[in-house]
């Protein structure tokens, strides 16, 4: 005979299945890597580009720094975004996660 634990483990398993519920994952951290260069192209498409020191203060001369707090996203036209307002809660939870 099973025990009642079990059975209740099992039921609440079943009820979470039926009920499309997850448990959120934590957000993982970009990999962003010395001396690459990330770009999102003309086309939409986003590359990846091996950097050295050739031409460093020309790259240097127009670039602006990313203030932290900012969230980058890709809207449902497939433009890139950036919010640098708030995007997470008091709780830390993100502010516009998936509808529960």
């Amino acid at each position: 005979m099973k025990s009642p634990v079990l059975k209740a483990c099992i039921a609440l398993a079943a009820l979470c299945a039926l009920t499309g519920v997850t448990l959120a994952a934590p957000p993982e951290p970009w990999e962003l890597k010395p001396d690459m260069g990330y770009a999102y192209g003309k086309d939409g498409k986003t590359l990846a580009y091996k950097m050295g020191t050739k031409n460093a203060d020309m790259l240097l001369k127009g670039a602006k720094k990313v203030p932290k707090g900012t969230l980058f996203f890709v809207g449902q036209n497939g433009q890139l975004y950036i919010r640098t307002g708030p995007y997470l809660e008091g709780d830390g939870n993100f502010s516009f996660g998936a509808d529960e």
